[in-house]
């Protein structure tokens, strides 16, 4: 929900060398980001009437545990019914429409964002909530609460909107939202909600500093972050936050697992609670499943993936060629080299690839993976037509200096065409 979360997107399409000619240059970007020290305002109000805010509500968290839990267990209508309910009942404050609009998120969320069906509703919602919000903040400048939903519903804005590539609103959203988190941060003694977004701020902007140094000059007008105090703030929101608990799970399990990190096992422990909490949610068991290979836990991710790939069969709401592809890479792999099956390998890698034709990923590593494993099959028994027509889709489709582009470079270099004769070609066969 934080405004750093914008540069996560547009740097990664820099590296990936999709910028879209309408990506504002440097100095417009620094021109649009505020120059603000979040040291200077730890500190919790004093006297600050909090009776009307519904976050800090005893009775509305225990009314909406059941809609949260639904919301992340991809229960989406039931969850959509009590956010609704609650926007009846207080129909000029953004928590509803902040949640209407994150159950939207999370439609859009297995995908890998790809999904452009609901992004109307989705700012439909994030521009009603802000549109409250900064009513309720211009009635009073001390409403940390108000504060939090602009924050929030600015940074989600933003989020989409650089994975749109619409970066002028990115950009502008994300400053609104850095700001508002500099105001909202003031209320983090009153409740872990607050400290959420501070919590990613701080990880992520000196994460963006190591892993990409050329936007290190946009970054001086940024506060300073720290990856210890983000990740140990993350820690704190995850055990005891209501709301933004199971984000601050989520983001946890990504961080531990990355490179930076590069805590797989503690990666892996948090995938297993929140696919135990939450057990519909395709995103939690990908990413459990992910893990448990990523460590070697091959019964483990087997389980997993025979779990979402019945999912996906039977048409649950977020298991769609997203889950399949990844579901059944990994299925293929275990028949290949834990249960020694190369039909059943096969069968897999295939359907991987149907998976990943339907959703348009043809360029990354399960699909390649899986060709490359039926290519290697194949080569095993003997069968040098099938062989080499996938290690020649690799060859096409690899990076050059990819280690299966090696792979499929040597097989087709020792195991030519075979010559046909000048009599069959005569005879027509």
């Amino acid at each position: 929900m934080v405004a750093i979360l914008l540069f996560i997107d547009g740097s990664r399409a820099q590296a990936q060398g999709q910028l879209a000619p309408a990506f504002p240059s440097l100095a417009d970007t620094i021109r649009a980001m505020p120059g603000v020290d979040l040291a200077d305002v730890f500190v919790a109000p004093a006297a600050v009437d909090t009776k009307e805010w519904l976050l800090l509500n005893q009775d509305i968290q225990v009314e909406l545990s059941g809609a949260v839990q639904n919301l992340y267990n991809f229960k989406f209508d039931q969850a959509e019914k009590q956010f609704r309910s609650l926007r009846r009942r207080y129909p000029q404050h953004p928590m509803a429409y902040f949640l209407l609009g994150l159950n939207t998120w999370w439609k859009i969320m297995p995908s890998n964002t790809y999904n452009k069906q609901y992004d109307k509703l989705f700012f439909a919602y994030m521009d009603t909530a802000i549109t409250k919000a900064e009513t309720m903040y211009q009635a009073d400048s001390r409403n940390y609460e108000a504060a939090f939903f602009l924050s929030a519903a600015y940074g989600f804005d933003a989020r989409l909107n650089a994975e749109r590539r619409n970066w002028t609103k990115a950009t502008v959203s994300s400053k609104r939202s850095l700001t508002y988190l500099q105001k909202s941060r003031e209320a983090n003694g009153l409740s872990p909600e607050f400290v959420f977004g501070e919590g990613l701020f701080n990880y992520y902007a000196v994460w963006i500093a190591e892993e990409y140094p050329l936007l290190r000059p946009v970054l001086l007008f940024f506060p300073r972050g720290d990856r210890a105090t983000g990740l140990a703030q993350l820690n704190n929101v995850a055990q005891n936050g209501f709301y933004t608990a199971t984000e601050a799970r989520f983001f946890r399990m990504r961080i531990l697992g990355s490179a930076t990190e590069n805590n797989p096992a503690a990666a892996l422990e948090t995938a297993r609670t929140l696919t135990k909490d939450f057990p519909d949610n395709s995103c939690f068991q990908r990413a459990h499943a992910q893990n448990s290979f990523a460590q070697g836990e091959l019964t483990e991710c087997e389980r997993i993936s025979r779990e979402i790939l019945t999912k996906v069969n039977a048409g649950m709401p977020g298991y769609e060629g997203f889950s399949g592809r990844i579901a059944s890479y990994y299925l293929g792999y275990v028949e290949q080299y834990k249960h020694r099956n190369p039909a059943a390998a096969q069968d897999y890698y295939r359907r991987c690839v149907v998976f990943c034709e339907s959703v348009g990923q043809v360029k990354g590593g399960f699909y390649l993976f899986s060709i490359v494993n039926l290519g290697r099959i194949a080569a095993t028994a003997n069968n040098a037509q099938e062989a080499r027509r996938c290690y020649q889709l690799v060859l096409d489709k690899a990076e050059r200096k990819s280690d299966i582009h090696k792979e499929a470079r040597a097989y087709l270099k020792k195991s030519p065409p075979a010559i046909t004769s000048i009599t069959n070609l005569a005879m027509g066969n």
